[in-house]
């Protein structure tokens, strides 16, 4: 019974370690939308501080190109694009411990002591995340640039080896 809450947090230490997966937005960052009208969305992406800003860019495009896929388009034009980082720092904490010896003779008391100080070290955290604003179109608009959805997605997918079906 001593390990049961060690077992329990075993699970959450080692998803810390990792770069936001392609999910629905949670604990770990993701992806989240909302529809704006029949055929705009504006999709976001917020990945964890082991997220690369080119892995958050990548999957918020991914998500822009399945939402039209899924709704029945085959291209979209991203309107409105927006990319950030929140930063933050975490200092560990500082420890300190000493050892001491000491010994007599006659009158006299001798010694020494030896501190070491561990911990203290400050962390910078940067936890990208991107936002687009979609209109999605099914034949191929003759004004702006436009994505063929299909093709982002398979592209994207591949690249990141996601097991995701575009329908």
């Amino acid at each position: 019974m001593k390990f049961l809450p060690l077992l329990l947090l075993l699970p959450l230490v080692l998803l810390s370690g990792c770069s936001t997966s392609y999910q629905s937005n949670g604990f770990s960052g993701g992806y989240s939308e909302t529809q704006l009208d029949d055929n705009v969305f504006k999709v976001s992406f917020r990945g964890n501080g082991y997220t690369r800003r080119e892995r958050v860019s990548d999957f918020t495009l991914l998500r822009s190109a399945q939402l039209a896929v899924e709704n029945g388009y085959k291209y979209f034009l991203v309107v409105d694009s927006n990319s950030y980082t929140s930063n933050s720092t975490y200092t560990t904490p500082t420890t300190s411990n000493t050892t001491a010896s000491a010994y007599s003779t006659g009158n006299y008391a001798y010694g020494n002591a030896t501190t070491t100080t561990t911990g203290g070290q400050t962390y910078n955290i940067s936890k990208p995340s991107s936002s687009n604003t979609i209109v999605c179109f099914k034949e191929k608009p003759k004004n702006g640039f436009s994505y063929n959805a299909e093709i982002i997605f398979k592209n994207i997918t591949k690249k990141y080896g996601i097991e995701h079906s575009a329908n």
